[in-house]
């Protein structure tokens, strides 16, 4: 009899083509996604003169340098977007352009287009391509080098990762997300906390959670150190899936349910690293300093260095970088700007909530509201959204990660502070001098309401 297995060994297993004496696996890749920072790779295979293995396999999005607001396109950003262009005309890639219906930020624009799917090995030039495992994939991003590398041969060499799960029993309390709860798991363990390991979040909390939920529990998962994120899929997973432009059909779709429903981990398998959460004892959160894991429930007070051991120079550097003195209540710490959109929250349910709290109200500071793609954009529209935001005093714009990193040129003004529903909070991510609080999209619209780090709870009574 074999040993019961893991869901990342399960998925491993299945892709493992050989392993190296060293215990490097080569591993065969279902879905490469690439953007416009794979220049440097299609540029390595053009000097070789060497075709892309498998084009048919390979996607391309125009995301991180996407306009999100109307006006002149600087000269960097039209060239990026112009290489890229070039590079998946020249090899046969499918490209999601600026003027594509599907256009999008990729990790909101596979799942979307049924280009993710459970069981598949998903490879990105991008961190965050952890946001694909809340399918049951095996997905994890990659450097420029292993792009070229999967470009010319569809595999990539890689060390089996360590496992840990992550159990969230109970049920979360209203007016609480997917966003608290993987702020809390990360500020309980630390930005290293699952440094080398692949991370199955299981329990009650994480069952109840919609696919856009799962999307960004896993897409926090690399905030926490960990390889990648994984969720063993189910009907919440299926009744996603079913009719995407690039799911299967008919009798392959039901062939394809029939190998997803043994995506699971066995019972008595074992993981190197076991936690527990209560999803009851879940807050909203927020981020007060420059990583992740320094967040803490609205409710609080900024910590004083002092009381965090061996944490407590980085704490001191946060927060004077963020301008903070410490026994602040959060909620007293007044923002400039709000930012709703990224990979981790601008899918249409976190507009939904976004907007159930700004309904007939009014915003106190500006703010962008950047859907993740052309299709959430055009239901946020059609659902009347979109107007509640711009009633609201906000700018409705269009789809890419443009706040998030900052790379389209929409950035936060530095010494400025911003509630963000974005995925990082270091030093410049949003701008030189920028300071960004992370928090859910629901929290952001809080912020903007009251001008102040809010409790969003009181704010949503009566509105969902």
């Amino acid at each position: 009899m074999t040993a019961p297995q893991t869901l990342l060994d399960r998925l491993w297993d299945a892709h493992e083509i050989l392993q190296r004496e060293d215990g490097m696996s080569l591993l065969w890749v279902d879905r490469h996604l690439v953007h416009e920072g794979s220049h440097h790779a299609f540029a390595k295979l053009a000097a070789r003169g060497m075709p892309v293995a498998h084009p048919s396999l390979t996607f391309g999005v125009v995301d991180h340098y996407a306009p999100t607001r109307v006006g002149k396109v600087a000269d960097d950003v039209a060239r990026m977007i112009e290489t890229l262009a070039r590079n998946a005309a020249a090899t046969g890639i499918r490209l999601f352009d600026l003027h594509d219906p599907a256009q999008g930020i990729v990790h909101v624009i596979g799942p979307e287009q049924g280009l993710t799917l459970p069981g598949l090995l998903i490879n990105c030039g991008d961190s965050h391509t952890s946001t694909h495992g809340a399918f049951g994939a095996l997905a994890f991003g990659v450097g420029a080098t292993e792009v070229a590398h999967i470009l010319a041969t569809q595999t990539i060499w890689q060390k089996r990762p360590k496992t840990a799960r992550i159990t969230f029993d109970g049920v979360l309390p209203a007016g609480v997300t997917a966003k608290d709860m993987a702020l809390h798991w990360i500020s309980a363990l630390g930005a290293d906390g699952l440094q080398g390991h692949a991370v199955e979040y299981a329990g009650a909390a994480v069952r109840s959670l919609s696919m856009e939920g799962r999307l960004t529990l896993c897409n926090l998962s690399i905030e926490g150190g960990a390889r990648m994120g994984l969720i063993a899929p189910d009907k919440v997973t299926f009744d996603y899936v079913h009719g995407r432009p690039f799911a299967p059909k008919g009798a392959a779709w039901t062939a394809a349910l029939d190998t997803w429903q043994s995506l699971q981990s066995d019972e008595g398998a074992l993981f190197d690293m076991e936690v527990v959460f209560d999803a009851c004892d879940i807050a909203p959160t927020v981020t007060w300093g420059t990583s992740p894991e320094e967040a803490l429930p609205i409710t609080a007070r900024v910590p004083s260095p002092e009381t965090l051991g061996g944490k407590a120079a980085h704490a001191r550097a946060s927060l004077e970088y963020m301008g903070l003195e410490a026994e602040t209540p959060l909620e007293e710490i007044a923002v400039d700007q709000v930012f709703i959109g990224s990979c981790t929250n601008g899918r249409i349910e976190d507009l939904r909530m976004a907007a159930a709290v700004l309904r007939g109200r009014k915003a106190r500071v500006p703010g962008l509201v950047s859907p993740g793609s052309a299709f959430v954009r055009r239901q946020a529209e059609n659902e009347g959204l979109a107007q509640v935001f711009v009633d609201a005093g906000l700018e409705w714009g269009a789809s890419g990660c443009s706040m998030c990193v900052g790379m389209n040129g929409d950035l936060v003004g530095a010494g400025k502070r911003c509630a963000s529903s974005t995925n990082r909070n270091f030093k410049g991510r949003q701008g030189r001098g920028a300071r960004t609080h992370l928090m859910s999209p629901a929290m952001v619209a809080a912020a903007a309401v009251t001008g102040y780090l809010t409790d969003v709870r009181p704010l949503l009574e009566g509105r969902m």
